[in-house]
């Protein structure tokens, strides 16, 4: 347990405590259909995305997910000889893949809770940092990407996920119409309308869609300029910045493709106003790379910076071990 709060978590304007009651009560996603090891790897491979990351992530890498959920990709990515640390800060999501963890004996794995803007471990320490789907849950997008880059180590990774300006268009829509009908006609969502899906995983997934007490939206132009600013290297976009293929060409998703012109960021943006409304809309994820190092070098588990957690209104600190 190293939550601990930022200096603006009690402003109106702060969303963190608002965002992490809602996961509290509704873990997302859950682990009903990944009952073993074997169930885990097919779920997780049948998405190409996630496959590739597999495929890309070397072994003996250190990875750090934040904002992990119920663990499921954690869990994933350290079955195949890993070092992963996932970090959220519900412990009800925590606990659900804490317990797939421990009952299938992945040593290599651990989950910690953590808040974001309070990262808990020393600088430069981790060869991926995965951040997917969490920094457009923050009232400060921006600085939780900033915050986050001091734990890579130089010639590391960083993977972050957000939800897209345009691609998202379709799911405000539903929102808009769900509202309006108190949650009726549900059949309009393309992962609803899917078969074989359970009730409980019907209600996460509607839930954090359509429910969700905050959400933010950016653009391809955005997030590099993120990049750029802060000196990490574009490496590619999933999809990509260009209109002629999707961003996972390639077993290896760390080759850098070219990052496109604002043209090319325009016609992609603009398909996915349309494909969004046949799938799970407007989410894209953007991968860059520090400078300098030696590329995914890895050593040994990090260490807690305990100095950051402690002032003189506690005695002590629980560490997960």
């Amino acid at each position: 347990q190293l939550f601990w709060p930022h200096e603006k978590i009690s402003e109106s304007s702060d969303v963190t405590e608002m965002v992490k009651a809602f996961y509290e009560e509704t873990p997302f996603p859950n682990y009903d259909d990944h009952n073993s090891i074997s169930s885990l790897i097919e779920k997780s491979r049948r998405g190409l995305y996630t496959r590739r990351l597999d495929e890309t992530v070397p072994y003996n890498a250190t990875v750090l997910e934040v904002g992990c959920g119920t663990g499921q990709l954690a869990n994933f990515l350290g079955i195949s000889c890993r070092r992963v640390i996932g970090t959220d800060m519900c412990l009800n999501s925590l606990r659900l893949g804490e317990t797939f963890r421990s009952e299938h004996e992945l040593g290599r794995v651990r989950f910690m809770q953590m808040n974001l803007f309070r990262p808990a471990f020393k600088a430069e320490q981790f060869d991926v940092v995965l951040c997917n789907g969490v920094l457009h849950h923050t009232a400060d997008p921006y600085g939780g990407f900033q915050g986050l880059l001091p734990l890579i180590k130089p010639g590391g990774y960083i993977v972050i996920g957000l939800y897209n300006t345009y691609g998202r268009l379709f799911t405000d829509l539903r929102r808009g119409l769900f509202r309006l009908t108190s949650g009726r006609a549900k059949w309009i969502d393309p992962v609803l309308r899917k078969g074989g899906v359970s009730a409980d995983k019907r209600r996460a997934w509607f839930a954090d869609q359509y429910c969700h007490p905050h959400e933010s939206k950016h653009d391809f132009g955005e997030v590099l300029r993120w990049f750029d600013n802060n000196g990490i290297d574009f490496v590619r976009g999933i999809p990509a910045m260009r209109p002629d293929d999707d961003g996972l060409d390639g077993a290896n998703l760390f080759i850098p493709q070219p990052r496109g012109t604002a043209m090319d960021h325009f016609v992609v943006q603009a398909t996915e106003i349309i494909s969004a409304g046949q799938k799970e809309g407007g989410f894209f994820v953007m991968i860059g790379q520090k400078p300098g190092g030696d590329d995914m070098a890895s050593s040994a588990l990090p260490s807690i910076d305990i100095r950051k957690r402690l002032n003189p209104g506690l005695s002590h600190v629980d560490v997960v071990s």
